[in-house]
């Protein structure tokens, strides 16, 4: 029955005030049967499961017990508040296929990151929720990748060459375990870091807890190009077939990348003006292949020289025979790399790859195809080369830093050669006295004993010609012997002509030449203009050759009829290649006139 109440000739229902409940505190603190207190606080409902999520906390029994629960109750209750909290009970292994799924990553990217989350990730820590993980987890984690790539619960086990049923041989070995590289922990390091910055941007936690973990130090790049005389031997045993020496020539000199070569058509080739645009390549995981784009994404225009623009004219030539062999014509958009003769098909990169590998094991070279980019680079470099155009011409990125990362070394020694070019040009420096004779006597006083030392240190480089020596206060704190004694030590030096004494100037070892030695420089400098003269010494080019290949450039000033000069110039070329004198009947020297390709003389020296 409602009740009513009339009010002005209406009548109007009476609604009874309902008494609100209680509002139910947020969290909860219980104690355990060994006296701990647990700290709960309801957090909501976990976007993945949709089961309820708590925010849960044990404090150990102790006088200030509960305070410190009241603190983890009121922590908790904030960041509840502030929506900072963990908001799923997510795993690694839940945090990893998401990330995968929302990441652009290149095909074969993709296959690599879930290779290795599959097969080092998931089995160890992939049950590990998202919001346990931390720098303690993480480093547990990597020390046990050092410790077993495979894993292995620490049991004697044997490591079968097949999971198949088979005969156990000598190939089924005892299991021992091996330790994961550096690199594939840093790899690893990098798969969890994306991963756990997606996780913060999804709220699943609050901070990346990769960012405090201690990865591996990066491996510091260590490129080993093979030398100039086993790149020879390469290209020469490439050529017996013509197509596959197009191939190695082109990687040697444009340095593209075994991918870049298998992507490119004709239409991206230019040979009238001799350029190659870089812009599409060849991707391969295991037996599958595609075509994309370049691995930074980016065109590039490679210049050619004329020897190489010969080498892929000739190459089309052969490509355009075999096409009208079979009644057609070579189109543009085939392949320049093909085993069709239409060149309707690429080549597979892992194909090459093995290819080049049996060639240089018949040539017993240890090596591998991407070092012909790398000789590439460093020749680059070691001529003289920009860096910023050598990255530019290898597409890498940063501007030239990832080329002066990896080939610092060849940097460095162009940066040394350079610095010679400037010496040549400066005027003659100023001759550095010579010493005189070597005061023989028996000293006895103090200050003798202390000047023959003094003396003997002169001598033997310690105290350098032309330097100043310490003062006598200091040479007589640091022998023990009072300030008149050093100074007459030093006078005694001045005696001998070995130091020069001058008031408010510091004291030099031998700071100016004798008058003779004066004279001797003079007549020797005489002596070597006239002979210069009489030599008609001039600017010429040399060619070093070892084995018919070219091993050095260079302009000197030199006479090229006189062989004692061509046979110094010869034996220092040797010595700079790194080969023994002994090895100088493989060099020769090939004599011009600078800017003129004729051929003045070739000089040619047997070893003694």
């Amino acid at each position: 029955m409602v009740r009513v109440v009339v009010r002005d000739g209406r009548k109007l229902p009476i609604v009874a005030k309902v008494k609100a409940k209680p509002k139910r505190p947020r969290g909860q603190i219980e104690t355990l049967p060994s006296g701990s207190l647990r700290v709960s606080v309801y957090a909501g409902l976990d976007p993945i499961s949709k089961d309820r999520v708590y925010l849960r906390e044990t404090v150990p029994a102790g006088p200030k017990a509960e305070d410190q629960a009241e603190a983890v109750l009121a922590r908790f209750q904030l960041e509840v508040y502030e929506r900072r909290h963990p908001r799923t009970d997510a795993t690694v292994d839940q945090l990893l296929e998401r990330h995968f799924k929302d990441a652009k990553l290149g095909f074969k990217t993709a296959k690599n990151y879930r290779s290795q989350a599959d097969k080092h990730v998931i089995p160890t820590i992939g049950r590990v929720k998202v919001r346990a993980v931390d720098a303690d987890v993480m480093d547990s984690f990597y020390s046990e990748l050092r410790r077993c790539r495979d894993h292995c619960d620490r049991q004697p086990r044997i490591d079968h060459r097949t999971n198949r049923a088979h005969e156990c041989d000598e190939r089924c070995k005892a299991h021992a375990c091996e330790a994961l590289s550096e690199s594939s922990i840093l790899y690893i390091h990098q798969i969890l870091s994306g991963a756990f910055r997606r996780a913060v941007r999804l709220k699943w936690v609050t901070i990346n807890p990769i960012d405090f973990a201690e990865p591996p130090s990066p491996p510091k790049p260590r490129p080993r190009p093979p030398s100039v005389e086993d790149a020879a031997a390469i290209v020469n045993e490439a050529w017996k077939d013509p197509d596959w020496g197009a191939l190695i020539w082109l990687t040697m000199v444009a340095g593209n990348r075994r991918g870049e070569l298998c992507g490119i058509r004709w239409r991206h080739v230019d040979l009238n003006r001799g350029v190659i645009h870089v812009q599409r390549a060849i991707g391969q995981y295991g037996k599958e292949t595609w075509e994309k784009d370049t691995k930074n994404e980016d065109d590039r225009r490679i210049v050619l020289d004329p020897e190489s623009v010969a080498v892929l004219s000739e190459h089309r030539d052969r490509c355009e025979q075999r096409a009208h062999g079979l009644g057609a014509k070579l189109a543009r958009d085939a392949f320049m790399f093909s085993r069709d003769p239409l060149g309707e098909t690429h080549l597979k990169p892992d194909s090459v790859t093995q290819r080049y590998s049996r060639l240089v094991a018949r040539l017993g070279i240890e090596t591998s195809i991407h070092k012909l980019r790398t000789y590439n680079a460093t020749e680059l470099l070691s001529a003289g080369v920009d860096i910023r155009t050598v990255a530019g011409r290898h597409g890498h990125g940063g501007g030239g830093a990832t080329t002066g990362r990896h080939y610092s070394a060849w940097v460095s020694e162009a940066d040394q050669r350079a610095a010679g070019t400037v010496t040549p040009r400066m005027p003659a420096r100023p001759r550095r006295a010579d010493l005189p004779p070597m005061a023989e006597f028996d000293p006895k006083h103090p200050f003798e004993k202390l000047a023959a030392e003094l003396r003997d240190g002169i001598y033997a480089g310690t105290l350098a010609v032309g330097l100043p020596i310490p003062s006598v206060k200091e040479i007589g704190r640091q022998n023990g012997v009072s300030p008149s004694t050093a100074q007459r030590a030093v006078q005694l030096l001045s005696d001998w002509g070995l130091v020069r004494v001058e008031p408010g100037r510091p004291t030099l070892v031998a700071p100016q030449p004798a008058k003779n030695s004066v004279s001797n420089a003079e007549g020797s400098s005489t002596e070597a203009q006239v002979a210069s003269t009489e030599i008609g010494a001039e600017t010429i080019e040399l060619e070093v050759r070892r084995l018919g290949v070219t091993v050095a450039s260079l302009q000197t000033q030199a006479d090229p009829r006189d062989a004692a000069s061509l046979h110094r110039l010869l034996l220092g070329a040797v010595k700079r290649h790194g080969s023994e004198p002994h090895e100088i009947d493989d060099f020769e020297l090939i004599v011009r006139q600078p800017g003129d390709d004729a051929i003045l003389a070739t000089y040619v020296a047997l070893s003694p």
